[in-house]
């Protein structure tokens, strides 16, 4: 019986139809979903921090205007995110509990410190870029609430990348400082926004089942290569050099050629070790218990709704 049901999914998902919640799916595929898209809301909300702390610190009004939106947004992705995640029978406070204990993952781009207001361009260009690369195939996922909640988060994040890149052009077409900022903030983030796709397809777990399940489409050094396609002639265009000595254009393979990432600094983050792997973590629990009044007052609201909705009911009947 699971055998043939397993059969009938796989079928539906080959023929490009999407998982709703109350589809039947195999208990590994359920895991595989909660597993990653609440590290992905987990980023989300994670990646708040280095910006939220530059807020206060924007050069002026319009960049400030501009930062808090874009904190608002990935607040949204998060919620969205874990709602989707939701769908799946997992509960938040679990999630959020596996994040605060250093259960769950999420991105290891966000333990480096964003030091400089041009780290704020870089993050926005290179690391909502990354994320771009990989978010656009989400959107064709095949679980129906995962794939509908990245239209927007795509759409958002483009508008995120905009602003970053923006910001570099700005200080790379000011003073001589000013570009040597836009230089160092590139030198700092290249390797880390090349990590963000994650280990060698060949070290990858999980990649070769979620492209069977088409909850990906494309392998993690796929997606890095076409990261370092597009990005190189961006990087022309604002005058600064991207710091891989072996970076070169392969016009035999039609991409560009890179140098090797630093593998053991990537699993060292990812365990846990980065320059700011504790005080996120820190800065986020202390987030959610200052919070903790604001969710006992919506949960009371409602339960004060649901009360006067059924005392209404009763008076008419």
């Amino acid at each position: 019986m699971i055998e043939k049901l397993e059969q009938q999914f796989q079928a539906k998902i080959d023929a490009e139809v999407k998982i709703e919640p109350k589809d039947w799916m195999p208990e590994k595929y359920r895991k595989t979903l909660i597993r990653q898209i609440s590290q992905h809301a987990h980023s989300e909300v994670v990646g708040m921090l280095p910006e939220g702390n530059w807020i206060t610190r924007a050069p002026s009004l319009r960049r400030k205007i501009a930062l808090v939106a874009k904190v608002q947004d990935e607040a949204g992705h998060g919620l969205y995110l874990y709602s989707a995640a939701e769908t799946l029978g997992a509960e938040r406070d679990d999630l959020l509990d596996q994040l605060h204990t250093g259960k769950a993952k999420y991105s290891s781009i966000f333990n480096y410190p964003a030091t400089t207001w041009a780290d704020m361009g870089a993050i926005g260009w290179l690391v909502d870029g990354a994320a771009i690369m990989n978010q656009v195939m989400l959107t064709r996922a095949s679980y129906g609430p995962y794939a509908r909640a990245m239209v927007r988060i795509c759409k958002e994040e483009s508008f995120h990348q905009r602003q970053g890149y923006e910001i570099l052009l700005t200080l790379c077409r000011g003073t001589e400082i000013q570009k040597q900022m836009a230089q160092d903030s590139l030198n700092r983030w290249w390797w880390p926004s090349l990590m963000m796709f994650g280990p060698n397809d060949a070290e990858s777990t999980h990649s070769a089942q979620s492209m069977a399940w088409k909850i990906k489409r494309k392998s993690n050094d796929e997606l890095r290569q076409a990261f370092v396609d597009a990005t190189v002639p961006q990087a022309k265009i604002l005058g600064i050099t991207i710091p891989d000595p072996d970076l070169k254009w392969n016009e035999e393979r039609g991409h560009y050629d890179f140098g090797e990432i630093d593998w053991a600094e990537f699993w060292n983050v990812v365990k846990g070790n980065g320059p700011c792997n504790r005080q996120r973590i820190e800065d986020r629990k202390k987030a959610y218990e200052k919070g903790a009044w604001v969710r006992d007052a919506a949960v009371a609201y409602a339960e004060k709704r649901e009360q006067r909705k059924a005392a209404s009911k009763a008076k008419v009947a």
